[in-house]
């Protein structure tokens, strides 16, 4: 299984509910429709303001997309779908209406998990 965590920032100018809209309502549905969708594609929106995020202020990214493939060919092969001559362009101009595309830091992670210490 290959995870891949993408931290990414909304564009200046675009408020936190215009940004989760054109996320779900828009990038998602496109992105859907030119490759496969992955075992998990899911979005965690940080919660400004929240008495938990101590360094709020520091945090410089606005929704952690998580995404789950079988292996590393299966996401080899999503990547080129959705980067292909044509889509790509057209992923790149859906981005730029709500990220700040120069902030976009994704990595490949290993999970571990621990249930019922």
């Amino acid at each position: 299984m290959l995870k891949v965590l993408a931290f990414l920032t909304k564009r200046e100018g675009i408020d936190t509910q215009a940004f989760i809209d054109h996320y779900e309502k828009h990038h998602v549905p496109f992105i859907c429709g030119l490759a496969p969708t992955p075992i998990v594609y899911k979005r965690n929106y940080l919660v400004r303001g929240d008495e938990l995020n101590q360094e709020d202020a520091a945090i410089d990214f606005d929704v952690v997309t998580e995404l789950v493939f079988p292996d590393r060919a299966a996401y080899l092969a999503w990547a080129a779908l959705i980067f292909a001559p044509g889509s790509g362009e057209l992923v790149v101009a859906d981005e730029l209406k709500f990220l700040e595309r120069s902030r976009t830091r994704a990595y490949v992670v290993e999970e571990r998990v621990t249930s019922g210490c």
